[in-house]
């Protein structure tokens, strides 16, 4: 399960002239690769490995299990300074995988309504390593405005268009270890930060009292630090549980609501209609959804 990602505004220039002072100093090109930037600070730079990963898809970690049917869904509210918004988001891991760059990741549903209207549906691929850190490869989210499909400018994808995957969760995530970049796409001005805040945590929300609940604290480097920041909170075995905001001139707060394991048949027609977006991405992004391969059922080669 994966919330709601923040997103770079005006800061994105920001970035740019990072990546331009940063190429300016670096010499030659091969330099500049080996000494990647690191945008959470010292140990963050991105080590992608495509060999890391195994052939047939499978997410167990165990802050982070991706199971193909079953769905979880958050509900909270947006509070700022003039209004306050009820925010639903319907997260359901489709029986879907999609290759990225050469890695088999699986197809991640989410819907999200404010006020109980559909402002946005999102595809977002994963993949874990062998050893258990799980990446997002990238997003697809279609936006909606007055129940009318308005484009999907902040889609990105691992490999193209400078985007660059990046860990959503660690294998076994540790206090006081480096920062991690959970994503990077300069061209839709996406950069997310990860730090391990707590563990042995206890939350109690609508499905449960959970106990030892890992905290991560994720943020934009880039944004002043009144942009604040956002706390995801982890359930061994279940994943995200809650979602609270500390700062920010926009604070949500979310709780998970209910979990539900899907039928075959309900499965089908998720499946289904996460195809039909699938395909409407290459129609909408053709520079860079529809330089990837399609969407695919599993099969059960991927399930063994």
């Amino acid at each position: 399960m994966f919330q709601h990602k923040r997103r770079l505004t005006a800061v994105g220039s920001v970035l740019m002239l990072f990546l331009a002072t940063f190429t300016s100093t670096s010499g030659a090109a091969a330099a500049a690769k080996a000494a990647a930037p690191e945008f959470c600070g010292p140990g963050s730079a991105i080590r992608f490995d495509r060999s890391a990963f195994p052939k047939k898809p499978k997410i167990d970690n165990d802050w982070f299990p991706l199971k193909p049917g079953m769905q979880y869904t958050t509900t909270g509210t947006v509070k700022t300074a003039t209004e306050t918004t009820v925010r639903t988001v319907v997260h359901t891991v489709t029986g879907l995988t999609k290759v990225v760059d050469g890695v088999k990741t699986l197809v991640m549903w989410d819907r999200d309504y404010s006020d109980g209207e559909l402002v946005e549906s999102e595809l977002a691929f994963f993949a874990q390593t062998r050893k258990g850190d799980v990446w997002l490869f990238g997003e697809y989210p279609e936006e909606f405005e007055n129940g009318k499909f308005v484009g999907a400018p902040s889609t990105f994808i691992h490999g193209l268009d400078k985007a660059q995957a990046g860990i959503a969760m660690k294998a076994k995530p540790r206090i006081n270890a480096p920062h991690y970049v959970q994503a990077y796409a300069p061209e839709v001005d996406f950069l997310d930060c990860g730090d391990v805040l707590k563990k042995h945590q206890q939350v109690r929300v609508p499905t449960g009292h959970y106990k030892d609940v890992l905290v991560i604290d994720e943020y934009n480097p880039l944004e002043p630090a009144s942009a604040g920041h956002q706390r995801k909170f982890y359930s061994e075995g279940i994943g995200l549980v809650k979602v609270t905001a500390v700062g920010g001139a926009e604070r949500e707060t979310m709780d998970l609501v209910k979990i539900k394991k899907l039928s075959d048949d309900k499965l089908r027609e998720i499946n289904r209609q996460a195809l039909k977006i699938d395909k409407h991405g290459y129609t909408v992004s053709k520079n860079v959804y529809a330089k990837t391969p399609r969407a695919e059922v599993s099969t059960p080669e991927d399930d063994d």
